[in-house]
């Protein structure tokens, strides 16, 4: 297989023109391996995603032993963003765009574009949100603490800066405490809450605890 997505990877290299090379064969063998070494820029980890929340959530909370192979320029793809199309809440939404930039995923909208509700416009062009997944480090995110139906992740950022996405995966709400140990920084941070688009006090003065709604997210900026 990587001999076959070789030969277009050379093609494409010899049109001498800048062009995006998408490996889409569902994570066979272990294609983040070799994704890079055939010319890819992204390649899909998975199989199909479906507008559902057991499947974006089996999906993407099963990539955090994928992040070694994720830098500038060469991407693990757990499939596009079904954001929009009907069957997921606005916070499972928000969920999954978190998760998606938390992963530093390719975004790629999966819905009509041309019927969206004033909050998927919301979701899918929040600013804040999109600039950690385009973040130029090109680290993708991984799991640092977990306990039951909750889980935080972090991912490294330009500037010295992290992403925290803290997730309830529960069927009510859930109130989750935060330490710094747990994110494993020290010093003093300031935190931004990137749905809310406010400052927020920083999980670094001490335990930081937040409510999140069934299946929801909250996701924050920290800065030195």
């Amino acid at each position: 297989m990587p001999a076959v997505y070789q030969k277009m990877g050379d093609a494409l290299l010899a049109t001498g023109r800048p062009i995006v090379y998408s490996l889409c064969q569902y994570g066979r063998q272990d294609v983040w391996k070799w994704g890079a070494e055939v010319g890819g820029n992204l390649w899909r980890t998975t199989g199909d995603i479906r507008d559902a929340w057991d499947s974006m959530t089996r999906i993407g909370f099963n990539q955090n032993d994928l992040a070694p192979y994720a830098k500038t320029g060469h991407w693990n793809d757990p499939d596009m963003l079904e954001i929009g199309n009907g069957a997921m809440t606005n916070d499972e939404y928000k969920t999954h765009m978190s998760l998606w930039a938390i992963l530093a995923a390719p975004l790629l909208a999966g819905n009509d574009l041309r019927s969206m509700t004033p909050e998927i416009v919301a979701i899918l062009m929040n600013k804040e949100v999109i600039a950690i997944d385009q973040d130029k480090v090109g680290k993708q995110g991984q799991r640092v603490w977990q306990s039951g139906e909750q889980e935080i992740w972090t991912r490294q950022l330009n500037g010295n800066a992290m992403a925290i996405a803290i997730f309830n995966h529960a069927k009510d709400e859930a109130k989750i405490a935060v330490k710094p140990a747990d994110l494993k920084i020290t010093g003093k941070w300031k935190a931004r809450d990137l749905w809310t688009h406010q400052d927020v006090a920083s999980p670094s003065d001490g335990e930081y605890s937040v409510s999140i709604p069934s299946h929801g997210v909250v996701m924050l900026k920290l800065t030195r």
